[in-house]
């Protein structure tokens, strides 16, 4: 494609539709720009008019996403390695994931109980599938240990 006014206004048409559905990171936008055939700076013409008109935002999209993956029973490790793959880094990343909150502790107990139930792991084996499960979903190890001790007070 060429970078004439209608493939800049083609770009910015196809970007607000991926928009509408949903928050995006720069660099996922970038990437589904680029799999349509826009060229480089079409795409960074249009993604720089997007950000000038407050339609596409990094910040809001880290919130939305984190608000998502958290409601979904996911951990900050695993949440922030999405993150990553998506192009989010830096400072971003550790405002909005404060791994030593004691809500994240909370959210894990959530999530055990949700899948095992409320009562602790009598055996070694179902400790160490509780412990497996909450490690893929991206909880930290105090979060893990936490979660399967039997005092609530954390």
């Amino acid at each position: 494609m060429t970078s004439d006014p209608s493939s800049l206004t083609q770009a910015r048409c196809s970007a607000l539709e991926y928009l509408s559905r949903r928050e995006h990171a720069s660099l996922e936008l970038r990437n589904k720009l680029a799999r349509k055939g826009f060229e480089q700076n079409v795409i960074d013409c249009v993604l720089i008019q997007l950000r000038a008109d407050k339609l596409l935002s990094d910040e809001r999209f880290v919130e939305s996403y984190v608000r998502s993956r958290t409601n979904k029973g996911y951990g900050p490790l695993r949440i922030q390695q999405e993150l990553q793959k998506r192009g989010i880094s830096g400072e971003m990343l550790t405002d909005v994931l404060e791994v030593n909150d004691a809500a994240w502790i909370k959210r894990a107990r959530l999530v055990r109980q949700k899948r095992f139930g409320c009562s602790l792991p009598q055996s070694k084996g179902d400790f160490g599938k509780q412990v497996r499960f909450l490690q893929y979903r991206g909880f930290t190890h105090s979060q893990i240990q936490a979660a399967l001790s039997s005092d609530e007070d954390d």
